[in-house]
């Protein structure tokens, strides 16, 4: 992991800063108390991070479970209940683990997957609008279509233009304009700029103009809920009270075991969810082993209930972000909860000084990266069978929510799945030869191979040993997913770091025709 340093440094410090307002926006969106989300974020970045094998994904609290904690902590009556809720929760995730649910996530369609990096992304951009126009009375992580404060995505954006502040406005459009000189230009002068990343200097430009405009050097203004709100611990006593031990008395109430096997559901479901896309964003194509992050996650979420945090998942605006920014291993996810731990005892009244408008900038570039439009592009020239369910993903997740939306672009996915399956059947087989003392295994695909082969695909690849060869042999195939298609792909790239030599025979790409 330290090898990496150079890239991983940067990257975390831009994923800290991302995640600060996130950490609070949410706690606040579930009703907790705000170092809550503070508390969910350090363990989701040093505990998940190190227990996990995903090289890229940042963990902490999550926009999605945000109602079911609201709802929760209503109908378990008080915060330490709720907490033990989490803990079991945690204990359930790694039972799940140790039971291998973790293939849940090889059965989510490439098209779904991309369709929701695609949404994500849109709704990053428009949830960052009234905040870049300084309209800030919706909290950081509210990613429904209908928000807590009545409105809707849309009706916020337009609500904000009514509600225009000079100040933030003018600190997001230069921050923008700054992201976007650094990332087209400056970076490909000179590599101290990549080491020193656009999103650290809108940040200390953010501090620099919100000190220009407190001092009166500028004239213009933000209030209070413009900028970062860190809960500010003046001495260790403060900050240590700020933790919080669950009511294990609540042990035999049937609630909080309720609670917690539907945190542990939607928290699994998210995080797979989640490394499925990340995995999808990585340069390297690493492929994140699905068991060992359910244990991961389990572990985060015993210690975060048990310290007083939100529940965590892995969460792809962090991880993203991260990807976005040069993160190349799972350093940078720790390192950036080591940032919170540190910044919470030490430089809180710093970070409160950071613009929601400088931060929002970033997200806006980030949501960009996402939701380019050459992907819709791309998308459209694989066919309907790709197109379809990408589109509808995209929809249902800008008209609903995350999980509602991947669930009406799978919908579609299996509909066509279905009309595979029903004309022909699917099976793969390996066959072992030898050529001069190096192992040779063919692997004969079927003539249906449907994205629900994804999971035994990527197994018989990942077993290949290294410094050996594989023959892909698609003759018989009439029918090839391009999940499957572009697992292919991804292992002729990851099999060079194994020195395996790929050979295929009748393999059409589609990206190249």
């Amino acid at each position: 992991m330290l090898s990496e340093w150079k890239s991983d440094l940067p990257a975390s410090i831009v994923v800290f800063f991302v995640a600060v307002p996130l950490c609070l926006g949410i706690a606040l969106a579930s009703g907790a108390p705000l170092f809550a989300g503070i508390i969910a974020g350090i363990i989701g970045g040093i505990v998940v991070g190190i227990a996990s094998g995903s090289p890229l994904g940042v963990s902490g609290p999550a926009a999605g479970l945000a109602v079911i904690v609201l709802s929760s902590i209503t109908a378990l009556g008080s915060w330490p209940v709720f907490l033990l809720a989490v803990v079991l929760a945690g204990v359930i995730q790694v039972s799940m683990g140790f039971a291998k649910a973790g293939f849940i996530a090889y059965f989510f369609p490439s098209s779904v997957i991309k369709g929701m990096l695609t949404g994500i992304g849109l709704l990053i951009i428009l949830k960052q609008i009234p905040h870049a126009l300084g309209w800030d009375k919706i909290g950081e992580g509210d990613d429904a279509f209908f928000q807590t404060d009545g409105e809707n995505t849309f009706s916020e954006i337009f609500k904000a233009l009514n509600y225009i502040t000079p100040g933030a406005a003018l600190i997001a459009i230069i921050s923008l304009a700054v992201l976007i000189l650094w990332d087209q230009v400056l970076t490909k002068k000179h590599k101290i700029f990549q080491l020193l990343q656009g999103p650290i200097v809108v940040v200390m430009l953010g501090i620099l103009f919100n000190y220009l405009f407190q001092t009166g050097m500028l004239n213009f203004t933000l209030a209070a809920d413009q900028v970062v709100r860190l809960p500010v611990a003046n001495n260790l006593t403060e900050f240590v009270n700020q933790f919080t031990i669950p009511d294990f008395s609540a042990i035999t109430n049937f609630k909080v075991w309720e609670v917690a096997i539907v945190i542990a559901i939607v928290a699994s479901l998210e995080t797979l969810l989640c490394v499925e896309a990340t995995d999808k964003l990585d340069p390297y194509k690493r492929v994140t082993p699905t068991n060992r992050e359910l244990k991961a996650q389990g572990l985060g979420n015993i210690i975060s209930g048990l310290i007083g945090g939100l529940p965590v998942t892995q969460v792809i605006v962090r991880s993203s972000a991260n990807i976005s920014f040069g993160g190349k291993t799972k350093m940078s996810a720790i390192l950036h909860g080591v940032f919170l731990l540190i910044s919470a005892l030490t430089i809180a009244s710093v970070l409160n000084m950071i613009p929601l408008a400088s931060l929002a900038a970033i997200l806006i570039m980030v949501g960009y990266k996402l939701a380019k439009p050459a992907l819709f592009e791309q998308m459209y020239k694989l066919g309907w069978e790709q197109f379809v369910p990408f589109v509808a993903t995209v929809v249902g997740i800008l008209a609903t929510d995350l999980l509602k939306g991947i669930i009406i672009g799978i919908v579609f996915g299996i509909f066509y799945t279905l009309r595979h399956s029903y004309r022909n059947s699917h099976h793969m087989k390996d066959v072992v030869t030898s050529d001069e003392g190096r192992a040779v295994h063919h692997l004969m695909l079927a003539e249906e191979v449907s994205f629900f082969n994804k999971a035994s695909v990527i197994e018989a690849l990942e077993t290949i040993p290294a410094n050996s060869k594989v023959i892909i042999d698609c003759t018989k195939s009439k029918s090839i997913a391009y999940d499957v298609v572009e697992i292919i792909q991804n292992y002729r790239s990851h099999a060079k770091l194994k020195n395996i030599v790929v050979e295929t025979v009748n393999f059409i790409d589609p990206s190249k025709t």
